[in-house]
């Protein structure tokens, strides 16, 4: 057993993370693959108005919203979440995922150890 307290796991600045724009971008890896087989599993948060750009995983991604409001973007359809709700993307789905203009944005994102991510947009 492994216990991971609430703010313990160090925070990436991944702001200028070729992946990113818009504003600022933190990772805080929680269960990656030094501890796991089998999942990557960690907090990402985006400043009002930040976001990922179009990519697409080799895994199915969960993200779960703990807290602000955010969009999640297809290339077909655009949802908008918050708090509590819960988003499945399939794996090689091209999305992209960020805070609303107006707030900020924290989701756990949840793949297999193994996924990779493919940037789609320049």
């Amino acid at each position: 057993m492994k216990l991971i307290k609430n703010g313990t796991g160090p925070r990436e600045d991944a702001t200028n993370a070729p992946l990113f724009v818009g504003g600022k971008v933190t990772r805080q890896p929680l269960v990656d693959r030094e501890v796991s087989d089998y999942f990557n599993f960690g907090l990402v948060s985006f400043a009002a108005g930040a976001r990922n750009k179009f990519h697409a995983h080799t895994s199915d991604q969960v993200l779960f919203i703990t807290s602000g409001r955010g969009l999640v973007t297809t290339r077909v359809e655009q949802v908008e979440v918050g708090e509590g709700d819960t988003i499945l993307i399939p794996k090689g789905e091209e999305h992209w995922h960020g805070a609303t203009a107006d707030s900020d944005f924290t989701h756990i994102s949840l793949q297999s150890a193994d996924s990779t991510t493919e940037q789609r947009e320049p």
